[in-house]
């Protein structure tokens, strides 16, 4: 039975994946089912680098938008199209600052322009950029987030609760102004509470992060996906600061960790800890302060959360949003 939808991300790097079994285990070989390749494999489709690699017959394409691959993405569209299968578009690097810095070029954006009138359509991992595409000329589309497989059991990472303590920081970056990473660590040292940083920015960022607290635990190796969401998972929340509007993987990671993710205007952030974020950073840490102490307020947020997540982030209901949307 041939898939609904299949990804292609013209000359990535991520290798060519296909998804027969949806969500599959956490130790699975390949890419997790998580951000682009999750629109692949809540619909048991694949995730390609060329056109050429895509099966015979098949559903819709949804062909990914980098900002030096534009022109492959626009090549890939057309073939697509005459393969006579439906050509669907969307930024794969989606926060604001990344398609602004993307399209603040004019033969950038006049690309851009030719993939929209090109397309059969769009699929936009955030609301913001839903009107984006449209003034650029692909009227037909609409947001659909994320999805992460919370409905699958072998995907719940969880802690038991008694066993979670402090904060992990969901961000890492230091130089990216939206990120608000510095913020975010120092607020949460503020909280009387252990604090779990993953360090990416090597000495530089240790020493800037010891110069905030020298009780930060740092993390500096790269951890497979599995470990990563169990580190997660032995943490009473996950708190950001992040305000680049992006997709929301940090709150996907919380929500497979089954605990809470607080601040960040992430897409899949709004929807699924919406009462958690908080309009300030002072709101943010006082929620976050009242969940590291409230054993009956986290409890009746996780529930909350993951009974959102599961009406409207789970594979199965994004599956059925994109298959409504492709065959539409």
């Amino acid at each position: 039975m041939s898939a609904i939808l299949d990804v292609v991300n013209p000359g990535g790097r991520d290798p060519n994946q296909t998804f027969p079994d949806g969500a599959g285990l956490p130790g699975d070989p390949g890419h997790a089912p998580i951000n682009y390749h999750a629109y692949a494999a809540c619909c048991r489709g694949g995730f390609y680098r060329r056109d050429a690699d895509l099966p015979q017959g098949g559903g819709a394409v949804l062909v990914l938008l980098r900002r030096n691959g534009l022109a492959a993405a626009l090549e890939t569209v057309k073939k697509v199209r005459q393969k006579g299968r439906k050509a669907l578009i969307s930024w794969k690097e989606s926060g604001l600052h990344q398609v602004a810095t993307a399209l603040a070029d004019a033969r950038r954006y006049a690309k851009f322009r030719e993939i929209c009138a090109a397309a059969d359509g769009f699929v936009s991992s955030t609301p913001e950029l839903v009107p984006l595409y449209r003034a650029a000329g692909c009227t037909v589309g609409e947001f659909i987030p994320t999805p992460y497989p919370v409905d699958t059991p072998s995907w719940n990472l969880s802690a038991p609760v008694g066993e979670r303590q402090g904060i992990f920081i969901g961000t890492r970056e230091f130089n990216v102004p939206s990120r608000n990473h510095l913020m975010a660590v120092a607020t949460a040292c503020s909280l009387n509470a252990p604090v779990t940083v993953l360090n990416v920015d090597g000495r530089a960022g240790e020493k800037l992060l010891r110069a905030i607290s020298p009780e930060i635990n740092i993390v500096s190796r790269r951890l497979p996906y599995r470990e990563y969401l169990r580190l997660i998972a032995r943490h009473r929340i996950v708190f950001q600061l992040d305000a680049s509007c992006v997709p929301g993987q940090v709150a996907g990671d919380a929500l497979l960790a089954r605990t809470l993710c607080i601040g960040g205007n992430g897409a899949v952030d709004r929807i699924a800890f919406s009462a958690d974020i908080g309009d300030t950073v002072e709101e943010a840490a006082e929620m976050a302060s009242w969940l590291l102490s409230d054993n009956a307020l986290y409890q009746k947020h996780l529930a909350m959360s993951q009974e959102v997540a599961s009406r409207e982030l789970s594979f199965r209901a994004v599956e059925s949003r994109l298959r409504a949307f492709c065959r539409a």
